[in-house]
């Protein structure tokens, strides 16, 4: 325990948000203080099993959430120094600046946002270089203008998906690199050079990186934060909730159940709150008291609502010849990602996933939709697939929500037929273009076997809303700075801020807004 328990700044939350506005902060002197709920992830070997990963879920938090109908489900959270960086894909997207303006989606309005796209867009450059993002701005038609390429060139296709980027373009498609983070350093030929950390493994997505490749928060952020000498971290130390002085105006103790359950209070003239969208919202509705009753800073009551996934499908195309590709998420693909020439509204966004493999296969063959046949072996069906991610946008509906019974445990509502025409259709064109390809001899597909699953409710990978920000206090919790409205010294920087999540993977925008977050307190402070 640290000698005295007032700092400058108490961040909440060591995932992408938190570990990101603490690095920003981390120079100035400032006395900041991180509290992770977990530790820090071992390495080991089981770091890259299939099996321990994907079907035992070692490192998922060992809790149950409960749904709308009283069902208890196991969420895919990880509590960990890195936060659920340490088992992300590391897709760094941009949001398109369409996305920051209101659309029109098959069942409704998403929402546009009170800042624009050119605000956000100088610290997605920061957010890229400090994040290693390797890619290739321009590639994508329909991205946003950039003020400055990336830091990094994109990771190089291998063989097999240099062909479908080839053959895509030649249907007049414009596939481009998949913008990804990782500490990638290639030779002439796309390999990784004898002095690159990432060796473009098939490990990438959903493990967490034993050679310490991969853009994860802890790497990136905590530790080199932690190299000031005014910034400490607690571990295993869970912020059960915030107490406030008798206006209700500043919060006064951030109240954390450590390992032995010992309870001890922190104080900071800042309180940052990053604990994902529905562990942040859950931690403000367990805040509720005299001057909050509905819980903190939510006088608006859209504390827990509107919570956004994703609406998210993995497709696995079986091609006649293997496929030899390690590191398969190269490539992405957005022609349709605001419409097509049959339908007016958005689709979503095609990216590459991680090659998969037996195991991963086998522990996920109950929600494979499609024709698994014994005269194919999961081993062989590992060896022969392409494994894309379809990614489309989900509502932020008011009954989607968190919400906490009187044991103080989550329930999570949430309609999964949310907006789900676009992904339907996204589907469709993908299965459709792959099966006209001219590929069937001697490429890519020999017959059409698509297996697809979508994802339950307990994928929460992509989580998103639930504190949102805006400039009205009657409509959000939280002003543009990401301050809440109702607390003078109350911030929330993961996630939970959108008011809407647009077709491609948020972590990035997160990273961006806490650097904006984190410019705006370095003012404040000084």
């Amino acid at each position: 325990m640290p000698d005295s328990t007032h700092y400058d700044v108490v961040v909440i939350g060591t995932g992408a948000g938190g570990a990101t506005l603490a690095h920003r902060i981390a120079p100035s002197g400032k006395r900041v203080l991180l509290l992770e709920r977990g530790d820090f992830l071992p390495r080991e070997r089981d770091n890259w099993d299939s099996t321990a990963v994907f079907v035992k879920g070692k490192y998922r938090a060992p809790e149950f959430w409960i749904d709308k109908h009283g069902n208890e489900f196991p969420p895919e959270v990880n509590y960990y120094v890195g936060g659920n960086t340490k088992f992300y894909g590391a897709a760094l997207f941009r949001l398109r600046p369409q996305d920051f303006a209101e659309l029109r989606h098959h069942d409704g309005i998403s929402p546009a946002w009170p800042l624009r796209y050119e605000d956000f867009e100088p610290y997605y450059t920061e957010a890229e270089h400090l994040y290693r993002v390797h890619g290739r701005h321009g590639e994508d038609p329909w991205g946003g203008p950039y003020s400055a390429q990336y830091a990094y060139p994109p990771v190089e296709h291998e063989p097999r998906i240099q062909q479908l980027s080839d053959d895509l373009e030649k249907q007049g498609l414009h596939p481009f690199h998949l913008p990804i983070g990782v500490d990638l350093t290639q030779d002439e030929n796309g390999g990784a050079t004898h002095y690159s950390a990432c060796i473009r493994c098939n490990r990438v997505d959903g493990f967490p990186c034993l050679v310490r490749a991969k853009s994860d928060a802890q790497v990136i952020c905590v530790e080199p934060a932690l190299q000031h000498p005014d910034v400490e971290l607690i571990t295993n130390a869970r912020v059960v909730r915030l107490e406030t002085d008798p206006t209700g105006r500043t919060v006064t103790a951030v109240v954390v159940r450590l390992a032995g359950e010992e309870e001890v209070r922190f104080s900071g003239d800042v309180v940052v709150v990053a604990c994902g969208a529905v562990n942040s919202a859950a931690l403000l509705l367990a805040s509720a008291n005299e001057r909050h009753p509905a819980g903190l800073a939510n006088s608006s009551g859209v504390v827990g609502r509107h919570y956004m996934r994703h609406n998210n499908l993995a497709l696995m195309a079986i091609s006649k010849e293997p496929n030899n590709t390690q590191f398969q998420k190269t490539l992405a693909l957005h022609d349709w990602y605001l419409g097509s020439d049959d339908w007016d509204f958005p689709l979503g966004g095609i990216q590459m996933l991680g090659k998969s493999d037996a195991e991963q296969i086998h522990g996920e063959a109950p929600r494979w939709a499609g024709a698994v046949t014994p005269d194919m072996p999961f081993e062989v069906l590992a060896h022969h697939a392409v494994d894309f991610w379809l990614c489309g946008e989900d509502l932020p509906r008011p009954e989607n929500r968190v919400t906490l019974d009187s044991d103080g445990r989550i329930h999570l509502a949430l309609d999964e037929s949310n907006n789900t025409a676009g992904l339907d259709r996204l589907r469709h064109k993908l299965q459709h273009m792959l099966g006209h390809l001219g590929m069937h001899e001697h490429h890519l597909l020999s017959r059409s076997i698509y297996l697809h699953k979508g994802m339950p409710i307990g994928a929460t990978a992509h989580q998103a809303g639930t504190v949102r920000f805006g400039d009205d206090p009657a409509t959000s919790a939280l002003d543009t700075d990401c301050k809440a409205h109702d607390v003078d010294n109350l911030y929330v920087v993961d996630t939970s801020f959108f008011p809407s999540i647009g077709a491609v993977n948020p972590s990035l925008t997160a990273i961006a807004n806490a650097l904006r977050v984190g410019d705006h307190l370095l003012a404040r402070l000084r």
